[in-house]
């Protein structure tokens, strides 16, 4: 048997890669469209009803305006939106499996589908645990500092970071967001229920895919007093079993180098947490590739689910 699949919005950087996980699958049938036709409401209708999931890889409002194109009688087409518009959205199951069993079944029954933000994917992998398992309140003042490589700023961005003319300041690490108003911040307050959003500094860096999402801790401002190992462990046992979020051994430098590079998971799947710091001080950090946990591999995962298949198959772990 095989399963009819049509991306919307292939032509996109998570679309594609998307796209390519599929070439080496025999139990995938892609529903193509023309490029004239890629943008037609007429078109795209009967492909999304005709799918068994389609993906919606576009931006905000054409992903609002392409589940409209869901026959209403429709149940059995089901919709991954890679996009930002449903990730808050009850109607919609959030694309994360492993932050625990509610989060699974509603992957597994729901018809919808938002995946997480990437930088969400690693702010949450961290936060979420925290908060649920009583290790810091929802009213912790909670801040992430991140950079990603320069493909999670799509097709515009990617062409100014690989353009031989390109200006120097594309050289160095570029911090954006500066006001404190980045659209992945509606989920990162949401999902742990936080009372304030957290301040959030992403850095966008010369380097094609790989991130790193930093969440530093005081220990005096804990619900109580935790040793990085402590913590480290609790993550571990949260995490127990999970094939796409895996705790790191704690060491005293972070790492065995004592240096983090945020592309060593380029081309993976799954996401890494290293636990480090002191008895006043303590810092987590979540490492991923943000074309993989934090976009297209996410949404294949949940593909796999809905579908009753086993997560991990055409993925790399």
């Amino acid at each position: 048997m095989k399963f009819k699949i049509f991306i919307d919005g292939k032509e996109g950087t998570t679309g594609l890669r998307i796209y390519e996980r599929f070439q080496s699958r025999d139990d995938i049938e892609l529903i193509n469209i023309s490029e004239e036709l890629r943008k037609d409401p007429e078109e795209r209708k009967k492909c999304i009803n005709m799918s068994d999931i389609t993906f919606l890889c576009l931006p905000d409002q054409a992903a609002i305006e392409a589940v409209a194109l869901l026959d209403p009688n429709n149940k059995h087409t089901k919709i991954i939106d890679a996009s930002t518009a449903h990730r808050t959205d009850e109607k919609f199951a959030y694309g994360f499996p492993e932050l625990g069993d509610e989060f699974l079944k509603k992957i597994q029954t729901s018809q919808f589908v938002a995946t997480p933000g990437c930088y969400a994917s690693g702010f949450m992998s961290i936060v979420y645990p925290l908060v649920k398992l009583g290790i810091a309140s929802n009213e912790y003042p909670f801040s992430a500092n991140a950079i990603s490589g320069y493909s999670g700023a799509g097709k515009k961005g990617i062409v100014q970071y690989e353009d031989s003319n390109r200006d120097a300041e594309f050289e160095a690490p570029r911090l954006y967001a500066m006001n404190q108003m980045h659209k992945h911040l509606k989920e990162m307050q949401y999902f742990p229920k936080l009372k304030e959003k957290p301040l959030f500094n992403p850095y966008v860096c010369d380097f094609v895919q790989g991130m790193l999402v930093t969440i530093p801790l005081y220990v005096d401002k804990l619900n109580k007093k935790y040793t990085p190992e402590e913590i480290r462990d609790l993550l571990a046992n949260f995490y127990k079993d999970k094939d796409f979020v895996r705790v790191m051994p704690y060491t005293e430098k972070g790492t065995e180098s004592g240096f983090l590079s945020a592309n060593h998971l380029s081309g993976k799947d799954y996401l890494e947490i290293y636990v480090s710091g002191n008895e006043e001080r303590i810092s987590i950090t979540a490492a991923l590739d943000n074309l993989g946990k934090g976009a297209s591999g996410a949404a294949v995962e949940c593909m796999n689910i809905m579908l009753g298949l086993d997560p991990k198959k055409g993925l790399v772990l």
